[in-house]
């Protein structure tokens, strides 16, 4: 069968001032605490991608009123909790919405019924079940936890659940799940993943404890029987994303790109310093305070990059953006060392597999391990990378747009096929980068 691609060709210089879509964590989680509480919550820069979409369609079924009021502007109505959905919730390719949901939902009084697309139905979902369970809920799935799943909630008990990985997505079920929970709910976590839950619970009116344990990890507790209200939220730019037109910039001879508005929660800000580590010439200004998170404008101009041993302990605060960075060390000199990534095996696909085949297929030299990636980059005067392949992305957006970018910079197009995955997470993503001088054009029909 024949399905239509993208193909990205080197061209002149990428150059201009541009806006990263919303936070997509952030989005989730105002939709889903706005949903849990009473009253109303509005929010500003709602990132209008397919992910988001789907926890937006399921907030309704579990009872709130969710209003688009204009682009980005939504507005929803929660009713002081969930009610039983009468129909299968669909979260299609949203990982973070379905945990984070199923974690919510755990809580109340009700049976629901979750599904998603085909790449959503094929991840394991035992992370965030094993601690609901241990909480008390119960559920029916297939094989390996997972979707289709029907969870019950109601009447949970109080857990200390140490993460046994980091994992902001278990997380945070754990620290919703425990709203609701006699005695509420503590999670260990030996090493810092994203903030964002416990923030905005406490924007919400949620009271949310941390403390520093002996070992150096993080202690976060929230008691029980605890009522969210409705808040404002300005959701900032997302970071991952402002990583794809940043790197494109600093590979691509003659250029220099501002992203602006970009969320510089220190949590989220590994990938920019990891690239000024390689020798990137990346500039951060106008930093300013918005809604308990600091923002602000990041400049790439094109830079000589070389490879770097990147610490195993920044995994957690840039596992979305290892595609990106693997890219930037293909356009490098030298060894680009990544390791401790092997949550990258469970995302929307194998990502460590499609990143290593995407870019030898590119002519890259690149070896794969179990937890791990080493890009050997060859940089040179005037010899970018060969490109000239079809990558194969799985449907995975951040794949798609991660090869984009490479084929941009590289001596010969890289097509990536399935590439309307890319709205999941970056609606725009073409329109972005084609107005900044990018050469990204409809490919010819692909066999698939």
């Amino acid at each position: 069968m024949t399905a239509a691609g993208l193909t990205a060709t080197r061209g002149g210089p990428l150059r201009g001032r541009v806006r990263a879509p919303g936070d997509k964590s952030i989005s989730h989680r105002a939709l889903i605490l706005g949903a849990m509480a009473s009253g109303t919550t509005d929010i500003t820069g709602l990132l209008e991608g397919e992910d988001v979409k789907r926890t937006a369609q399921a907030m309704a079924a579990f009872g709130a009123r969710v209003e688009r009021l204009g682009p980005g502007a939504w507005r929803v109505e929660g009713q002081g909790g969930f009610a039983e959905p009468l129909d299968v919730v669909d979260c299609g390719n949203a990982g973070t919405g379905v945990r984070l949901i199923m974690g919510a939902a755990a809580g109340f009084d009700l049976s629901a019924t979750f599904t998603g697309d085909a790449s959503l139905r094929g991840r394991p979902m035992n992370r965030v079940l094993k601690p609901l369970g241990e909480m008390g809920a119960t559920w029916i799935a297939r094989s390996g936890g997972r979707l289709p799943l029907t969870l019950r909630g109601g009447g949970l008990k109080t857990i200390a659940y140490r993460l046994p990985e980091p994992s902001a997505q278990v997380k945070s079920a754990v620290l919703l799940a425990g709203l609701h929970a006699a005695g509420g709910a503590q999670v260990i976590e030996p090493e810092a993943t994203r903030d964002h839950t416990e923030r905005m619970l406490r924007a919400f009116g949620a009271k949310v404890e941390i403390e520093l344990m002996a070992d150096g990890a993080r202690l976060i507790t929230v008691p029980g029987a605890q009522t969210l209200s409705g808040a404002q939220v300005a959701v900032p730019g997302d970071p991952s994303s402002a990583a794809f037109p940043l790197v494109a910039a600093l590979i691509t001879p003659g250029s220099e790109v501002t992203v602006e508005g970009v969320l510089l929660n220190p949590l989220r800000t590994a990938l920019f310093l990891t690239l000024q580590e390689m020798g990137a010439d990346l500039v951060i200004s106008n930093v300013r305070d918005e809604g308990g998170d600091q923002v602000g404008d990041i400049t790439a101009r094109h830079s000589s990059l070389h490879g770097v041993v990147v610490p195993p302990e920044r995994a957690p605060a840039m596992i979305d953006e290892y595609p990106i960075l693997a890219v930037a060390a293909a356009c490098a000199s030298g060894p680009t060392i990544m390791r401790g990534i092997g949550e990258m095996r469970v995302k929307e696909s194998d990502r460590i597999a499609l990143t290593a085949a995407g870019l030898a297929a590119c002519g890259v030299s690149v070896e794969e391990e179990p937890e791990g990636l080493i890009v050997s980059g060859t940089a040179r005067a005037n010899h970018p990378v060969a490109g000239g392949a079809q990558v194969t992305t799985h449907g995975d957006h951040r794949i798609a747009m991660a090869h984009l970018v490479l084929g941009l910079a590289a001596e010969a197009p890289v097509t990536v096929d399935e590439p309307g995955m890319i709205a999941t997470s970056f609606p725009g993503f073409v329109e972005m980068m084609s107005g900044l001088g990018g050469q990204i054009t409809v490919a010819d029909r692909l066999t698939a």
